[in-house]
C-alpha cells in the first residue's frame, strides 16, 4: 500500500478550529484523478488538494483541487492552504517572498510573510468576469427580501459564484436559506453556489460573508477564498469597494471565527489571503 505525506490544516484561522479545514495530499503523481475524487469523497471536506510536480515553467508546483463531489479549477483556501503545507514540507523555498502556483487556472502568484503558524499567505486570485444568469430562483432560495444597494451577480473567477449583497450584518448572520431550492437554482445557472455578504461598521471587518454550496453537499462553506475574491471582484466593478485592503468575517454561523484578508492591488488583481494553522501531519496510507 502506497504510503503518502498528508496534512490537514485549518486556513484563514488564528488557531486551530477558526477556519475552514483543508486535507493535502503532499505526493500524489501516481493517483489518477478517480482516485483523487475518491479519496476527496472519503474525506468529506469541503476541498481536498492533491500536489504534483509543476509542468509549466516558472512554477513552484502543481495542485488539482477536488470537492467531495467535483474537480475545481480554484479555490482560494486549498491555494493558501497548499502553498503553507510545501512550505511547512520543506518543499519549496520562496523566491524573494514570492511562489508561483499551477492550478486549473493557470499560474497564480503567491506572496508569503513570516514563518509557521504566523505565517501570513496570499494568493492573487484570476481575474473575475460576470456571467450573465437569471437570479429569479436564487432569490427565491434566500427567503429573505432584505437585498443591499447592489443587484445580484455571477462572478466566474474559476467556480462561479451568485454574489448578493444583503442589507447589513444581521440579515446576514440570521439568514436561514432553502438549501434545496438554492441547489436546484445552482445548477440551473451552473453555480458553485451563493455567497452572501454585507458591510460592517465598527468592527475590525468591514465585510460579513456567508457561502452556500448545496449542490456540492456542502450547505455552508465554513470561510471561503473563492467567494470573498468574487465579492471582492463585484465590489472593484461596481466602484463600492470599502477599502483597497480590508478584513472580511465568515465562519461564526458553524462556530469558526475566520477572517479572509482581501486586497484589490493597482493593476485591478484581487489578492485574498491570511494565516494558516497546521493540526495533523501524518501519513496517508491509500
Amino acid at each position: 500500500m502506497q504510503q503518502r505525506r498528508f496534512l490537514e490544516l485549518d486556513v484563514f484561522a488564528d488557531a486551530p478550529g477558526r477556519g475552514n479545514p483543508l486535507a493535502v495530499v503532499a505526493d500524489a503523481r501516481d493517483l489518477d484523478a478517480a482516485a483523487m475524487q475518491a479519496i476527496a469523497a472519503w474525506l468529506n471536506l469541503s476541498e481536498t488538494t492533491f500536489v504534483l510536480p509543476a509542468s509549466k515553467p516558472g512554477a513552484d508546483y502543481r495542485l488539482r483541487i477536488f470537492t467531495p463531489r467535483r474537480e475545481l479549477p480554484f479555490a482560494g483556501h486549498p491555494s493558501v492552504g497548499t502553498a503553507h503545507a510545501m512550505l511547512e514540507l520543506g518543499l519549496v523555498t520562496p523566491r524573494g517572498g514570492k511562489l508561483v502556483q499551477e492550478c486549473g487556472a493557470g499560474l497564480l502568484p503567491i506572496e508569503v510573510a513570516g514563518e509557521g503558524n504566523q505565517r501570513s499567505i496570499h494568493v492573487r486570485a484570476p481575474r473575475g468576469v460576470v456571467r450573465s444568469a437569471d437570479a429569479a430562483l436564487m432569490h427565491l432560495s434566500l427567503r429573505t427580501d432584505r437585498l443591499g444597494t447592489l443587484l445580484p451577480a455571477v462572478i466566474d473567477n474559476g467556480p462561479r459564484w451568485w454574489c448578493v449583497e444583503l442589507a447589513d450584518e444581521a440579515a446576514v448572520r440570521t439568514l436561514a436559506p432553502d438549501l434545496g431550492g438554492m441547489a436546484a437554482a445552482s445548477v440551473a445557472t451552473g453555480t458553485v453556489g451563493v455567497a452572501v455578504f454585507a458591510r460592517c461598521t465598527g468592527e475590525p471587518h468591514a465585510l460579513v460573508v456567508r457561502a452556500f454550496v448545496p449542490a456540492d453537499g456542502i450547505p455552508e462553506d465554513p470561510v471561503t477564498g473563492s467567494a470573498n475574491a468574487a465579492i471582492c471582484t463585484w465590489l472593484h466593478m461596481s466602484d463600492a469597494l470599502p477599502a483597497r485592503r480590508f478584513l472580511s468575517s465568515q465562519g461564526r454561523e458553524l462556530g469558526r471565527d475566520g477572517v479572509v484578508e482581501c486586497s484589490v492591488d493597482d493593476a485591478g488583481e484581487v489578492w485574498i489571503g491570511g494565516r494558516t494553522q497546521t493540526v495533523v501531519d501524518g501519513i496517508m496510507n491509500w
